[in-house]
């Protein structure tokens, strides 16, 4: 099964950086052009001129983002900015943060994890990929030959074994601070090769569900192959996070969708009553909508929040009677055809309003948020026509339909909160 071994990682030298706050950002996918600006501002050895550098007028084959990022990479070790870990080792990782008025703590651990295809079964995915990221990610790793980011990975241990030995190692932190949304970060590094091989053989029979970074394994399976032997290069960096890990989030990723032109509200809800009980909620306002969403979430599986603008408010439920089953794609495993979001995607999207799956990939119709109140906001705007807000996707539920060989639709998860870029690099050379 899975095979993880001890990195000798990259860290930045505090006494060269000061707070390592002030180097460290989100992985790329979530950067937008202000973010990216502002971390270029924040520090003069911020991580993102690494892992996602900007591009410049007259950038050619020779001298682009990329090469840039492979210079700076060579320059900042050097200089003694990123410092080699003198000896392999697990580093623990402690991210505490705060959703809904609760505060969790969530721990994994950094190691290198051997590459797999995914038909061995062993590496399982949940989400599809697309061709764009995967070139840009492919295009840095050619250059710089490190992974600068964790992909982030879950395993099975429901006694908590592999964790308790990594925490019976753990001494004072090397690593503490908080970051811009105020979530604390602590890192441990453990070289003692009796805990590293006490953890090797518990999750030694166990398979690595990706959570997050699905582009980036593709990317380094792909690397793997063109430089072919053994080597670092045949491992990628890993967070691993035991699914039964209490501060394991998921949060949802709701729609907002464009006007197609069969956008008439009082049309849409009569279609949609063909298959849905349709419910009138209170006016939406930010004083209430929390109390709508805590009233979507009791409504358990197959139910939606609409939003038709000018505070209009509805739960969609799906009818009992409804054949999930027998409607949706039979291409599909069943676990997949029970999943909310494909439900939403096939019986709404598609039927109802000829949303189908190429304008989803697409973008032209139809987008992303996590922030609820902002799609409120969006939608009055006039931006976009209508929002649907989804619960959560269970953990199980992922599992499920990963268990199956499937992937699940674009932006069907958000395991909250990201990892951080920056924390620790593996170099592959």
């Amino acid at each position: 099964m899975a095979v993880l071994i001890p990195i000798r990682g990259l860290r930045y030298n505090l006494q060269a950086v000061g707070d390592l706050a002030a180097v460290v950002t989100p992985p790329y996918d979530v950067i937008t052009p202000e973010a990216q600006a502002r971390y270029y501002a924040r520090h003069p050895y911020n991580i993102i001129r690494l892992e996602y550098g900007k591009t410049e007028p007259g950038d050619d084959e020779t001298n682009n983002r990329y090469t840039r990022a492979a210079s700076t990479f060579a320059a900042w070790r050097e200089q003694g900015i990123l410092i080699r870990e003198e000896k392999p080792a697990f580093y623990l990782y402690e991210q505490e943060f705060q959703v809904r008025g609760k505060r969790l703590r969530r721990y994994g651990f950094f190691c290198a994890v051997r590459l797999e295809r995914f038909e061995h079964g062993v590496i399982m995915p949940h989400e599809e990929t697309l061709a764009a990221p995967k070139k840009d990610r492919l295009e840095l790793l050619r250059a710089c030959r490190a992974n600068f980011s964790p992909i982030f990975g879950l395993y099975a241990d429901r006694e908590g074994s592999a964790l308790a030995a990594l925490l019976q190692a753990a001494g004072q932190p090397v690593a503490f601070f908080y970051d811009e949304q105020g979530h604390a970060h602590r890192l441990w590094v453990i070289t003692d090769a009796a805990i590293i091989r006490a953890v090797q053989d518990r999750l030694a029979d166990r398979r690595i569900l990706i959570a997050d970074g699905h582009h980036r394994y593709e990317t380094a399976l792909a690397y793997a192959e063109e430089k072919a032997g053994p080597g670092p290069h045949q491992y990628v960096m890993m967070v691993l996070v035991n699914i039964y890990d209490p501060g394991l989030v998921v949060l949802p990723t709701h729609r907002l969708v464009r006007d197609t032109g069969k956008l008439e509200v009082p049309a849409l809800i009569r279609a949609l009553e063909e298959q849905f009980e349709v419910a009138e909620a209170p006016p939406a306002s930010a004083w209430n909508f929390e109390a709508f969403l805590a009233s979507l979430a009791s409504r358990g599986r197959h139910a939606f929040g609409l939003y038709a603008g000018q505070g209009k408010l509805y739960i969609l439920k799906l009818r009992d009677e409804v054949p999930v089953q027998r409607l949706l794609p039979q291409n599909r495993s069943p676990a997949w055809r029970e999943l909310d979001v494909a439900v939403l995607h096939h019986l709404i999207f598609h039927r109802v309003l000829g949303i189908g799956p190429q304008e989803c990939e697409n973008g032209d119709l139809l987008a992303y948020t996590r922030d609820e109140e902002h799609a409120l906001h969006l939608v009055d705007g006039g931006e976009y026509r209508l929002a649907f807000f989804l619960n959560p996707t269970r953990v199980e539920e992922v599992v499920a339909v990963a268990e199956t060989g499937d992937r699940m639709p674009q932006k069907s998860t958000y395991f909250y909160p990201k990892l951080i870029t920056g924390l620790v690099i593996n170099p592959l050379a």
